[in-house]
């Protein structure tokens, strides 16, 4: 069903969303890119990829289950498996029983893990603390909640729901 605005107001509305939308998009696909250039960076002396470090950086405070990673980090359960089977190869992580669920087994870091997590730490922190001199602390600590924001609203966006009779759903 083809949905006609009610005026131009709503024209110009649906136009400035979607351009909106496409600008949010764009700046976060970059942003992600720079992240993960960076994060390569970081890592690599270390013996760690950018992926490593995120799998096993997800795993530091708790074991978890490969489905459980891969919701935290907002990434497939086959790519984590992917990278998990890895770790636990290397000898930097390791599968230990799941007392929730018996097949499920959970990912946790070895010691030889965790020494290479630890490695990352100073720039990782020098990185930090230069970006927080280039924003400034209250607009560095704005940028995490709107991005925060954003995440907890596409994730709602994401999550079924019913159709309206009568016609396509437009998000």
């Amino acid at each position: 069903m083809n949905r006609e605005p009610a005026n131009r107001e709503s024209v110009d509305r649906e136009t400035s969303d979607q351009e909106l939308l496409s600008r949010t998009a764009l700046g976060v696909f970059r942003l992600n890119g720079q992240f993960l250039t960076v994060s390569e960076q970081l890592a690599g002396p270390a013996g760690l990829t950018a992926s490593w470090w995120q799998v096993l950086g997800a795993v530091l405070r708790e074991p978890l289950p490969v489905s459980g990673i891969a919701r935290v980090m907002g990434i497939t359960r086959q790519s984590v498996q992917r990278v998990a089977d890895l770790l636990v190869g290397k000898g930097l992580a390791e599968y230990v029983p799941n007392p929730a669920h018996r097949r499920a087994k959970l990912l946790r870091p070895t010691d030889e893990g965790r020494a290479a997590v630890r490695r990352i730490d100073p720039g990782h922190a020098d990185l930090a603390a230069r970006l927080a001199a280039e924003l400034g602390e209250e607009r560095f600590a704005e940028t995490v909640r709107v991005l925060e924001r954003l995440s907890a609203a596409m994730e709602t966006l994401a999550e079924p729901q019913d159709a309206p009779s009568g016609g396509n759903r437009r998000i």
